[in-house]
């Protein structure tokens, strides 16, 4: 593999988007540590040296921004506006007819859904944007810090307005980042950046675990942790890459003096045929109902509630109900992005059939029950895995700051697999020996 990267790097056109691919990452670095106007840089780093800042609330996000959202930074609010609006012109694709035919058009659908996509991201930017800078200057970003309600000291409209709209350029320039890796880089800009950011709170997270150990200096908690990381990568990479292969057979036709088909090809349906989108879906509504109570004011019930059974990681019902949500969004997802009906007419039209059933309708039911059998075995190992940082907080007490949390190992998985892909056959396009054998 390490030949591989140096005959990429030997190659003029893929050594430029290499380089041209690692500058834009140390760019956006950089940016995810410049704070915004009107932010105490010192109180926002003795809240964070204290008590890791109480994440539960706001890790998902943090983790998506590089730890950029509790530092307040120029970049806080990360590719999380970007992914949540994609998701969302994923979804109303299928209730929207008016996306769905503009899916249909190819590129020209395809460009006018993302220029759809970057106004959505810049209105959740201008949402998000508002919301974490009405939360440091309540205090709750880190609760427990004496200095939390002065990490901004000024609070007036204006100095919030700059907040605001420095933050929502941030995302813009982060969106655009992305772009140019996709569009002149190695590709994949948007999963990259997302993929660095992650990546970037591994070194952290590992030591604060080696310091909170007590057998041996804290090293037999660290290699455990790095043993179990291995363990589930080796995991997410073996149920990534599994696929069930449906034959198909195309029938030979004449068309003039030429035939056309006779081949036989197959339908892969993979085993997490929704990704990581589940785990993002179940974390997002859950944080719901505790954002809710935290800005509630008075002590009723269903606040006392929602704070006893919905806001700690380890508890039995949260538990249940994070699980029970990723399953019911994985079979969700996997029914709006993937259409028997529409693969089934696809066929047909080109005389295509599946060996032993019938085309048209028969076709679709089969695909349909092979792809809800395969979902069930997809959907339980999304849930477990989701679950690991649950497990780490009750066996090392590492609550958030466990590394190797499900949706972080999918994302890193998944990207670096897609990137040796794209990189592997850009190197085999000018006859040279590739990463995979």
């Amino acid at each position: 593999m390490l030949t591989a990267f140096a005959r990429a790097f030997r190659t003029p056109d893929l050594r430029k988007k290499l380089l041209f691919s690692l500058g834009i990452i140390v760019v956006y670095r950089i940016g995810t540590h410049i704070p915004i106007p009107g932010v105490s840089y010192k109180n926002v780093q003795t809240c964070m040296d204290q008590a890791s800042a109480n994440q539960g609330l706001f890790g998902l996000v943090n983790m998506f921004s590089g730890g950029a959202l509790l530092q307040i930074t120029v970049f806080a609010l990360g590719i999380m506006p970007y992914i949540t609006a994609s998701i969302i012109l994923q979804l109303l694709t299928v209730v929207i007819p008016r996306l769905e035919a503009l899916k249909k058009e190819g590129q020209a659908g395809t460009t006018k859904i993302t220029q759809y996509t970057r106004y959505l991201t810049v209105a959740l930017a201008v949402l998000q944007g508002t919301g974490l800078v009405a939360t440091a200057r309540s205090g709750a970003l880190f609760q427990g810090c004496p200095v939390a309600g002065q990490i901004v000291p000024d609070q007036s409209i204006f100095t919030t307005i700059v907040m605001v709209v420095t933050m929502t350029a941030g995302t813009g320039v982060v969106m655009w980042l992305g772009e140019l890796i996709t569009d002149r880089g190695i590709g994949n800009g948007m999963s990259i950046l997302m993929f660095i950011s992650i990546c970037a709170t591994f070194p952290s997270r590992l030591w604060a675990i080696k310091k909170q150990g007590s057998l041996a200096g804290g090293w037999i908690e660290f290699g455990t942790v790095i043993l179990i990381g291995l363990i589930m990568v080796g995991l997410v990479v073996f149920v990534e890459q599994a696929q069930r292969r449906i034959p198909v057979q195309y029938a030979k036709r004449m068309i003039g003096r030429r035939s056309y088909g006779g081949t036989s090809t197959y339908i892969p349906l993979k085993v997490n045929q929704a990704g990581v989108i589940p785990v993002i879906f179940a974390s997002s509504l859950l944080y719901i109902p505790a954002l809710v109570a935290q800005f509630a004011s008075g002590n009723s019930a269903w606040k006392t509630w929602i704070q006893t059974n919905l806001t700690k990681g380890d508890h039995p019902i949260y538990i249940a109900m994070y699980f029970l949500l990723i399953v019911f969004f994985a079979f969700f997802y996997v029914a709006i992005s993937f259409n028997p009906e529409e693969v089934a007419d696809n066929m047909k039209k080109y005389g295509g059939f599946i060996p032993g059933i019938r085309a048209g309708r028969p076709t679709a039911e089969y695909l349909g029950y092979v792809l809800n059998r395969i979902t069930w075995p997809g959907s339980l190992y999304l849930g477990l895995i989701a679950l690991v940082p649950t497990v780490a907080l009750v066996v090392f007490g590492a609550s958030q700051n466990f590394p190797f949390g499900g949706t972080s190992i999918l994302i890193i998985v998944g990207v670096g697999l897609e990137t040796v892909k794209q990189i592997e056959s850009q190197l085999q396009q000018r006859n040279y020996e590739g990463f995979l054998r």
